[in-house]
């Protein structure tokens, strides 16, 4: 069998790993009808990163539905980093499910809080404030290895970058919401990685 079509089929089962969980929990998130004014992450934001995460999404859908179609920005990586992007899915896969329960109905796409938010510190979150873009990061790593993608690493990094430059929003708002219990959260957790 060809190298691109199992490393096709491995991002296909990581997409069926995850998107019924991510689905199931964004529909749950989304009952109160309560709308989110998505304007206050800032214009920037507003106008970077979804169209460059639909770019990077439609480029995995595309070499999910034939790896041919993506050869334009193929790259020759070694067989053994390819698999260890299927690892990094796996464990990104498996952060997001122990992630999004404990997060429950204050799952959002934006910085905005909902008027029913509670601030979360249990699961994955007594260690990092945002195991949701850990997981994201590992996934989208995940695609870029294994489809050995340069738009893939491009795109990605690209979606990270902002993501990690949208938290400072988000966190001015969770201060502002939760002030000094969220202070206190802060001073014991690490942004994206345990305090040591």
């Amino acid at each position: 069998m060809n190298p691109d079509h199992t490393f096709r089929l491995a991002l296909i089962v990581l997409a069926f790993m995850m998107l019924p969980v991510l689905a199931y929990h964004r529909v749950r998130s989304q009952a109160s009808g309560e709308r989110l004014d998505r304007r206050q992450e800032g214009l920037f934001i507003l106008m970077t990163l979804r169209p460059i995460g639909l770019a990077m999404w439609l480029g995995v859908l595309a070499y999910m539905i034939n790896p041919r179609s993506m050869a334009w920005s193929s790259i020759g990586l070694p067989e053994w980093l390819r698999w260890a992007g299927v690892g990094l899915g796996v464990i990104g896969a498996t952060l997001l499910v122990w992630t999004l329960p404990n997060l429950g109905k204050n799952l959002t796409d934006t910085v905005v809080t909902r008027k029913a938010h509670t601030l979360v510190s249990a699961g994955p979150y007594r260690f990092v404030r945002h195991p949701f873009y850990d997981a994201v990061t590992l996934y989208l790593a995940a695609n870029a290895l294994a489809a050995a993608n340069w738009f893939l690493i491009l795109t990605g990094t690209a979606v990270v970058t902002l993501l990690v430059i949208r938290t400072r929003t988000e966190e001015e708002k969770l201060a502002l919401r939760f002030g000094d219990a969220y202070r206190a959260y802060v001073s014991r957790t690490g942004r994206f990685l345990p305090r040591i």
